[in-house]
């Protein structure tokens, strides 16, 4: 053998060349591997507590999405909570959607009950002892300072709270009622009235950041005080006869901010508290209970 072939047959052995003439043994195809089925996403999970009525409020819980009611945008807290309200004149049904990320939707139909409203006579003038003139020349502005206010969104949470009455007194006017004054038909009064004397201390509702302080009385609200509480909710207090916080100042549950009076369109010392969710007018009534003087 020559010095070549024992070379060779070295390499051979040790497996670094290919036997001449020797089959290819091709290797075995892979396994196939079935790819996994799809996991379907989650179905959005929505849910209400309460009962739909005419100036109510209702919670509940979102696994996320977008929410809205009656195509209306409602704001869903980090932890799924939102909070929806009716108004005072809110129609018979309504829907509630979430919408998940991936399209697919929820839906909650919600039959709204109605309330019977009664009419309410005031001995009060129409105008406020202003005459029309005097009315038209000031109310716009007026307007347009409560519109703007509403409009403000702050990071306020009070709107998780039960939210608490401003004072304690008597019930001395209701929430949707219809109003005459002194034989004139007007609007329906938008708040509960509670009658105090003048003086006395009024504290936040629910917590909240100061949107409007009159800097002077309001031809019909008099001394007007109005806070955020977030959430789409907010709360005005009238015929206040001093204020006692400015705008942007936040507030927590119970903190005294004003004192009540008799300015503007009043018949004597009370406290007019107001509420509203996304322009939804609401009753006191039902989102804090009846205060504790009419309870007894």
């Amino acid at each position: 053998m020559t010095r070549v072939t024992v070379a060779s047959a070295v390499l051979i052995s040790a497996g670094l060349v290919a036997c001449v003439g020797a089959p290819e043994i091709a290797s075995p195809p892979p396994p196939r591997v079935a790819a996994p089925a799809p996991v379907p996403a989650p179905a959005p999970r929505l849910t209400v507590t309460g009962q739909p009525i005419q100036g109510g409020i209702l919670r509940g819980t979102a696994s996320g999405g977008t929410l809205s009611l009656d195509g209306k945008p409602v704001s869903i807290a980090p932890d799924g909570a939102f909070l929806i309200a009716f108004d005072r004149d809110a129609g018979p049904s309504a829907l509630l959607v979430l919408t998940a990320s991936n399209g697919t939707r929820a839906e909650r139909p919600l039959a709204v009950a109605p309330r019977d409203w009664p009419i309410e006579r005031v001995d009060a003038p129409y105008r406020a002892g202003k005459t029309d003139a005097e009315f038209a020349a000031l109310r716009p502005a007026e307007l347009a300072q409560i519109v703007a206010a509403r409009a403000k969104v702050s990071d306020a949470a009070g709107w998780r709270q039960d939210l608490r009455w401003p004072a304690v007194g008597r019930l001395s006017g209701r929430f949707g009622a219809q109003r005459v004054y002194q034989g004139k038909p007007g609007s329906y009064h938008s708040g509960a009235d509670v009658a105090v004397p003048t003086g006395t201390v009024v504290t936040a509702p629910a917590d909240g950041v100061v949107i409007l302080a009159a800097a002077r009385p309001f031809t019909l609200e008099g001394n007007l005080l109005m806070l955020d509480h977030g959430g789409g909710l907010n709360s005005a207090l009238l015929h206040l006869s001093r204020i006692d916080v400015v705008v942007g100042q936040h507030v927590r549950q119970g903190q005294p901010i004003a004192l009540s009076g008799a300015t503007g369109r009043a018949t004597g010392p009370h406290v007019h508290w107001s509420l509203q969710w996304q322009g939804a007018k609401l009753d006191p009534l039902l989102v804090a209970g009846v205060p504790v003087e009419n309870a007894r």
